[in-house]
């Protein structure tokens, strides 16, 4: 019997051709001793070697597999993974990401916060370049993420209350903020989320302790989605035109944000 179980919680992995990145985050779960009441893990229309791999994987981690003949995209992808749940809470987590060895005792406190009160989503991971700008420490070492409308507050990264990383959610999450679009690129995916997230008066923490999950630790295989070079530059000239074009982001977000309310 696993050390850490998590009945009432579904994992709900998405996969695109990166089998092997898969493979790596089921170990983790394993070695980490995790159990959760199933493990779903839907794929975006892989290569055949991937997929596979995959059905290989399956015969080890018994996990229910959802697939599509095509590529749809990541909207698609999260939209009919997340059909295929039929437990209480959701551990929404990509295959490029792993489990530390804090995380267990710490998503057992996540739980007991969604038991207990009304959040909607609580996060594990940040990019630590990107942290979220307007925390408000709660407990247990969770922070409860404000989001501040005002101009005043110019950090564009307000708006990222959701994001596709590492998160616990109530199952039903679609009957409050609606389905992923779908048919655009997953940039504009999670941003169009993000939005219907805070026009939705959404709930959410974020752990703000040590890390919980590791991004591409040991993935072995190029990521999926690329991005543009200028924004990963780091010359003067750059930085200066990239920091002009954040702050003009906030602007047009704050924009469509009153419109679609």
């Amino acid at each position: 019997m696993a050390k850490h179980k998590f009945d009432r919680v579904t994992l709900l992995i998405t996969h695109y051709n990166r089998s092997k990145s898969l493979e790596y985050l089921l170990k983790r779960c394993a070695e980490e001793d995790l159990e959760f009441e199933e493990v779903v893990i839907s794929d975006d229309g892989s290569k055949p070697e991937h997929l596979a791999y995959v059905k290989q994987l399956q015969e080890t981690y018994l996990f229910k597999l959802i697939t599509t003949p095509v590529n749809k995209g990541l909207g698609n992808n999260i939209n009919k993974g997340q059909d295929a749940v039929n437990t209480p809470y959701t551990l929404y987590v990509q295959e490029d990401f792993e489990p530390t060895t804090c995380f267990a005792p710490n998503f057992a406190n996540a739980v007991k916060l969604m038991d207990e009160e009304d959040w909607d989503l609580i996060r594990f991971y940040t990019f630590p370049w990107a942290p979220f700008p307007y925390l408000k420490e709660y407990k247990y070492g969770y922070a409860e993420m404000l989001f501040k409308q005002s101009l005043w507050y110019l950090n564009h990264l307000k708006f990222r209350l959701y994001s596709d990383h590492p998160h616990l959610r109530r199952s039903n999450y679609f009957e409050k903020f609606g389905r992923y679009l779908e048919g655009e690129r997953g940039d504009p995916t999670e941003y169009n989320m993000c939005m219907q997230f805070i026009i939705n008066r959404g709930k959410a923490l974020l752990f703000n302790g040590p890390d919980l999950f590791l991004h591409e630790h040991g993935a072995i295989e190029p990521n999926t989605m690329v991005r543009s070079k200028w924004k990963l530059s780091n010359s003067f000239l750059v930085s200066m035109l990239r920091t002009l074009y954040l702050k003009g982001k906030v602007v047009k977000s704050t924009i469509q944000y009153n419109k679609m309310k």
